[in-house]
């Protein structure tokens, strides 16, 4: 058995964030069925999991059996602080107990789950699911739905607030009665791969770990290219200040690893803070910024002492 996912991340349109109510109606993809919000330690809002029918083959490169993928994968949206978007798509992948089709109604009385029929070594199938690729079982393409539906339903007008991109964290976790191991890939362009292994797969529960590994990886991301973009120690302090002003009302204080998470989102972070480092980096780009308001603060108190 393995769980797989897909988890994409952008900024909310719109010129200012949105508000608690808003967030909320946002998201509210379900009829009747309540979002889930928090106010502390951030501002957060979810919508309730649906399930999609997926149908199609798994067969990993080099394989020429048919290997088939039958279910439903969940799909959510959420929102945090109002400004970040993400739409996060996930499924248990397990055998199938029979080679013969089933109706609809079976597959989507056990939601999350996509069943597999036909032979094959599952240590392949993890390392196929793991590429980023439109064949096979594509969270990707449900992911994407999920934030765009949000996307399309901001009423606000103006230019966006801060330039970003979007990013994909495809991952997949399988189990082992050892510690947990995480390895986390940049890929090409704005895609990232996160593999776990992990004493007991629990779908939802991982999903949440990745979507605030996603979050937080966005968050790094963007921040990197802003700084860039700000061409400090090229252009004058003034204009570097102006480039960096988004980041510093829209990023800063967004930086909350692990906030709602529990003892296995702990561990994970615990790897990641170690290797690739990510809230070592962000504090780094943070000081960057900072020195820069303290310089211009420092010139600015120096040209009005001098007049």
């Amino acid at each position: 058995m393995l769980t797989m996912g897909e988890v994409h991340t952008g900024l909310l349109r719109g010129a200012v964030p949105v508000m608690s109510e808003d967030a909320r109606g946002l998201v509210d993809l379900v009829a009747g069925e309540p979002v889930l919000w928090s106010e502390r330690p951030i501002g957060y809002a979810s919508s309730p999991v649906v399930p999609v029918g997926v149908d199609c083959m798994l067969n990993p490169a080099g394989i020429a059996r048919r290997v088939r993928g039958i279910g439903t994968v969940l799909h959510r949206a959420a929102i945090t602080a109002g400004q970040v978007v993400q739409g996060s798509a996930y499924a248990a992948v397990v055998p199938a107990g029979s080679s013969t089709r089933q109706p609809w109604s079976y597959y989507m009385s056990q939601p999350g789950v996509v069943e597999v029929t036909g032979r094959i070594r599952w240590p392949d199938l993890a390392v196929d699911l793991a590429r980023h690729t439109r064949s096979g079982l594509d969270a990707g393409a449900v992911a994407a739905r999920a934030l765009d539906r949000v996307q399309d339903g901001v009423q606000a007008a103006g230019p966006p607030r801060l330039r970003s991109g979007r990013t994909r964290l495809r991952w997949v976790a399988d189990t082992s009665d050892g510690d947990v191991r995480v390895r986390f890939e940049l890929g090409a362009d704005d895609r990232r791969v996160i593999r776990l292994t992990v004493p007991v797969l629990e779908p939802g529960r991982l999903a949440a770990l990745c979507e605030d590994v996603a979050l937080h990886d966005w968050l790094l991301t963007t921040l990197i290219e802003t700084v860039r973009k700000a061409a400090i120690g090229v252009l004058p302090r003034d204009e570097v200040l102006l480039r960096l002003s988004p980041a510093i009302d829209c990023l800063l204080h967004l930086w909350m690893p692990d906030s709602r998470g529990d003892d296995l989102t702990a561990q994970v972070w615990s790897v990641l803070e170690a290797r690739p480092g990510f809230s070592r980096q962000w504090q780094t780009l943070v000081h960057r910024i900072r020195d820069q308001l303290s310089a211009g603060a420092v010139a600015a108190a120096a040209a009005v002492s001098g007049q």
